[in-house]
């Protein structure tokens, strides 16, 4: 009778839920009062997957490290281009996420990453294209406390790592096609909401701020991020390796007084990785 009692009270309480949880999921006040004004004021944007397809967990097992996989329609060509993706996370402390800036030498202007996702909220991908249109795809992910999680328990190992990078191509190269590359990062990229686990202090934010990768000093892909980026991050991007050349990640980190506001910054170190391509 008791094992009945509470399935039926489990069952009532999920009815009693279902339209509060329908509403959240529906839930557009941040974007439409505030985010779609400051960085797209006066434009009309596409809500379309045809261009730009966003893929991520509905429900995030881990909201530090919430994996996105941003998958685009078109190829990259002179004539027609993806531009720039913007990332956002509407009720994240700080919403944006990044924007990523692409070529006709990407090949393909796919993008994967890991985020940190702080409250139930819909993520936003933002293409722009060359001609200037907009298309957005959107997600509405479940997770909870991800720019506060702890970075780790040995911060000063990674503090000794900071600024390592490494590349990575699985699949070999290809020097017609679009070739799939990894750029793993180590670096805490510090939130400025985490405590040491350790003083039980804030730690202040540190994170990656510029990313530019280029092949021949040709640009492939340019970053502007923030703290929303998980630590040690990991980027899957596109470039086409018609010759033989370097590939080269620069990347610039930042320190600020507050997680939210960037008022009060520092500059920090750039640091430089090459992997040289034969095909």
């Amino acid at each position: 009778m008791r094992i009945k009692t509470c399935i039926i009270n489990a069952i009532t309480l999920a009815l009693l839920l279902s339209p509060i949880l329908a509403f959240a999921e529906q839930d557009e006040t941040e974007w439409n009062n505030t985010l779609k004004n400051q960085y797209f004021s006066g434009k009309t944007i596409e809500e379309s997957n045809d261009i730009i397809e966003l893929d991520a967990p509905i429900r995030a097992e881990d909201p530090a490290l919430v994996p996105l996989n941003i998958n685009t329609k078109i190829k990259q060509t002179s004539a027609s281009y993806i531009k720039k993706i913007l990332v956002l996370v509407d009720k994240n402390p700080f919403p944006f996420v990044g924007e990523f800036e692409f070529s006709p030498h990407s090949g393909k202007a796919d993008l994967a990453m890991r985020i940190r996702v702080n409250t139930y909220s819909h993520i936003r991908a933002i293409a722009e294209m060359n001609d200037g249109k907009l298309y957005m795809s959107k997600k509405y992910v479940k997770a909870s406390g991800g720019c506060s999680a702890p970075v780790g328990a040995d911060l000063d190992a990674a503090m000794q790592r900071l600024g390592k990078m490494k590349f990575r191509l699985d699949d070999g190269v290809n020097t017609k096609e679009p070739t799939l590359v990894q750029l793993l990062i180590s670096h805490p990229n510090l939130s400025g909401m985490q405590m040491d686990q350790v003083t039980r202090f804030i730690k202040k934010s540190h994170f990656i701020e510029q990313m530019k990768v280029s092949f021949n000093d040709k640009p492939v892909l340019t970053a502007k991020t923030d703290i929303a980026i998980s630590s040690d991050p990991n980027f899957r991007f596109y470039f086409v390796p018609d010759e033989a050349g370097t590939l080269k990640a620069e990347i610039t980190d930042m320190a600020c007084e507050s997680p939210t506001a960037r008022d009060v910054c520092k500059k920090g170190n750039t640091y430089t990785e090459t992997f040289a391509i034969n095909p």
